[in-house]
């Protein structure tokens, strides 16, 4: 039943190595859109999802958070959206004969790329102790096993609820209400590994850990946008059709990231004329090599420079601020030869930068995963809010933070409550709309969840979405933690990973996928997300869903809860399983700015949250201000014979689901063991270009972690930089080593050696 049986790393060629390409989409993009939907959905399917794609009477985009513009065009998708629709909306299909047919060890032979291409789940599956091989199980026995589990726990904080960005909102809501009413706040998430860093800066300086811009700011408003850290033409390709928007109107972007990115070089949009022909629209007026971990010197370059130059807006300080003159006494002592060292950018460079900001009266700061897994993320996100601050670039159109979220609902399932320390504000509100007194205490992250598992402190592991154990870092220790658990449970579409690294018992509960009809006992239902910008719309699947002993996620949660509690009319399980509106209807009550929620979601667009930093200039901090910090500069020492090491995406994959081998935007075909190198580096090493190496960590641990078999690939990035594809290279990243205060990994600065290959 294997659909591609010669697909495992190991068995492939070696990667071809061409030259990157210098602009991103064209009708290149069309044809890969097309070819891979086609061959996963064929022409009837493929119309059916695309078209209704990020509309307003269809679904939303199973991929990215990128919002959605008011005035829609008939092809509403980019290639990776297209592609993650064709990966759920496939048309094949993993049955009990699959399972039947291979064991867990057969399976772990294979990668995740070609597990995930076998096809869609379609029943519950059970993996009883001591077996080799899934077999199938009733939902009812499924859920009463749960219940069970948890039940026989000797306290509730030995469970885990992990939950991936994916989820609805609704989904998230019972979710954390089903972890609450057991007793615990172990609600690790997605957002543990990407933007937290984000949310702990943003709520210390503006006091909302959201960004504080909408799409309009930036397609129609802004003046100058500085792009940090992040790599839109592959992670959020529809962002480029507003970036051009923002060139048209005269804005300024500058792109600043170790790699030359080929979607901040050049766009060429296929849904118009000059994009068609090629021509396209050049994006980035200014592109700065900087360090890895170095941004947080270069804004606090630009911070001291801008108050050097008394070029800041005094009266919005005086009126909404605090801090600053601390602040700007720690600037005046910073010396430029640190702040170059650190950054990797010329103080020339900084000055110019200086300029342009001086010049333009509407500013914008967008970043993803490039500033947040650093030891030093959290600093480097204060810093980037104190240069917003210092110009008043807060609260006004056309300028604000940015924080680009990753995947499609991640943001919507913090709001909702997938957050191992939550506020007491949110947990009153639960305690007062459900008659039971929720936890307090503070649960595990995702890195503290693997800890646990690993010292045998938890007894069922829950993922909602996701492939837990290969995204997480330490990928070695967190997939021999997973075999501690007692019992492992998977809600998702695709076999993965996380499905065969599992708990003495493991059960696979497959759900329906965002394209797909959600018909309940009180009729056609939809779910709602929310997206970088805040904005909170429904979405509505249109395929026959692609088995039919699928169950939604909320179904499913609530199942559980019910085997658990049975229904009560303070909490009614089984009415929420099968009418949504009831849930919006509790989150009206407990979640702020979800006012006559079921109303307003029901307009086109549906509707912005409040944010009083964008809204009001008010800021729920610690002193009620905005707080301007200077942040001490930290060093990641390298030593010599070293390199700074980066993971990322290719363009041919989203988060940890691989799509191909290919990542044509960086010239890399047919392979993804490839390691990106400065070819002065290369010189400098004894390295040649093409010589395959492994990658060795140093870390304070005293394990050597060890990625080997790489292609050194000569690339422009920054000198003492590499990069390498992600998830692979998360078993070069020890789990203790995450930034400050956020707990993220520190999957952007792995320090790291290279030698030749050992094999």
């Amino acid at each position: 039943m294997a659909n591609d049986p010669v697909s495992d790393q190991d068995e492939r060629p070696d990667p071809q190595v061409g030259e990157p390409e210098h602009a991103a989409v064209g009708l290149p993009g069309v044809y890969w859109s097309m070819k891979y939907a086609m061959n996963e959905m064929g022409p009837k399917r493929s119309l059916q999802t695309l078209l209704k794609m990020n509309h307003i009477d269809g679904f939303d985009c199973p991929s990215c958070a990128w919002p959605d513009p008011d005035r829609r065009k008939a092809a509403e998708f980019c290639e990776n959206g297209a592609k993650a629709v064709a990966w759920e909306a496939t048309r094949k299909r993993v049955d009990r004969d699959f399972f039947a047919e291979h064991s867990i060890k057969d399976l772990l032979a294979h990668d995740d790329h070609w597990l995930e291409h076998q096809g869609r789940l379609t029943e519950p599956m059970y993996l009883p102790a001591g077996a080799t091989h899934y077999e199938p199980i009733a939902w009812e026995d499924a859920f009463r096993l749960v219940a069970d589990r948890l039940r026989a726990m000797p306290s509730p904080d030995r469970a885990i609820f992990y939950t991936s960005g994916r989820a609805s909102n609704e989904a998230a809501f019972v979710y954390q209400l089903l972890a609450r009413k057991l007793g615990t706040n172990n609600m690790p998430d997605c957002s543990n590994m990407c933007h937290e860093s984000s949310g702990t800066a943003l709520t210390q300086t503006l006091g909302v850990g959201k960004g504080t811009v909408t799409y309009d700011d930036i397609a129609y408003q802004s003046r100058l946008i500085l792009i940090a850290g992040q790599n839109p033409g592959t992670n959020h390709p529809r962002m480029l059709t507003a970036l051009e928007d923002a060139k048209k109107r005269g804005a300024k972007i500058v792109s600043i990231n170790p790699l030359p990115e080929a979607g901040l070089v050049k766009f060429r949009n296929p849904q118009t004329p000059r994009g068609i022909s090629g021509v396209g629209t050049k994006i980035a007026d200014k592109h700065l090599s900087v360090r890895l971990g170095g941004d947080q010197a270069l804004f606090a370059g630009l911070n001291k420079l801008l108050v050097e130059r008394g070029a800041i807006d005094a009266d919005f300080i005086a009126r909404h601020t605090d801090g600053f003159e601390v602040a700007a006494e720690a600037w005046a002592a910073l010396e430029w030869p640190q702040i170059e060292a650190l950054s990797g950018i010329s103080r020339a460079e900084i000055e110019a930068l200086a300029d342009d900001v001086e010049a333009h009266d509407r500013v914008i700061v967008c970043w993803a995963m490039g500033l947040t897994q650093h030891k030093n993320s959290v600093p480097t996100i204060r810093e980037v809010a104190s240069f917003l601050l210092l110009r008043g670039n807060i609260g006004r159109p056309g300028a604000g933070a940015a924080p680009i979220r990753g995947h499609s609902n991640v943001q919507g399932d913090r709001t909702m409550g997938i957050w191992e320390k939550m506020p007491d504000s949110f947990l009153d509100a639960i305690r007062d709309e459900f008659g039971f007194e929720p936890p307090r205490e503070h649960g595990f992250d995702s890195v503290k969840a693997v800890g646990a598992m690993r010292d045998g402190k938890a007894d069922v592991f829950l993922a909602l979405g996701g492939n837990f154990p290969v995204a997480i870092s330490d990928t070695e220790v967190a997939t021999e933690a997973m075999s501690r658990v007692g019992l492992t449970v998977g809600i998702q579409t695709k076999l993965n990973r996380s499905h065969l690294h599992t708990g003495r018992e493991a059960l696979i509960l497959p759900c329906l996928g965002r394209t797909e009809r959600d018909v309940t006992a009180a009729g056609d239902q939809f779910v709602t997300v929310e997206d970088s910008m805040s904005m909170v719309h429904s979405s509505r699947g249109r395929l026959i869903p692609g088995s039919p002993h699928l169950k939604s996620e909320v179904q499913i949660i609530c199942g559980i809860a019910d085997a658990l509690w049975g229904s009560t009319p303070e909490l009614d399980w089984k009415t929420l399983s099968t009418d949504y509106a009831t849930i919006r209807k509790h989150i009206e009550h407990v979640v702020p700015g979800f006012h006559a929620f079921e109303e307003r979601v029901k307009h086109p667009g549906g509707f912005q949250l409040p944010n009083g930093a964008r809204d009001s200039l008010s800021f729920e901090t610690e002193t009620g201000k905005a707080r301007i910090t200077a942040n001490p500069l930290e060093t990641l020492e390298v030593p010599a014979g070293h390199l700074l090491l980066q993971t990322l995406r290719s363009h041919d994959q989203f988060n940890t689901t691989i799509y191909g081998y290919d990542d044509r935007y960086r010239g890399i075909k047919q392979g993804r063991n490839v390691v990106f190198v400065n070819p002065e580096d290369i010189t400098a090493l004894g390295l040649a270009d093409g010589q395959r190496v492994d990658l060795v960590s140093v870390t304070d641990d005293g394990r050597e972690r060890r990625l080997p078999g790489l292609r050194v690939v000569s690339y422009p990035t920054t000198a003492g930089c590499a990069a390498t594809y992600y998830p692979e290279a998360n078993v070069l990243v020890p789990l203790d080593s995450v930034a400050s205060e956020s707990n993220t990994p520190t999957s952007k600065s792995i320090v790291v050696r290279l030698e030749p290959a050992s094999a």
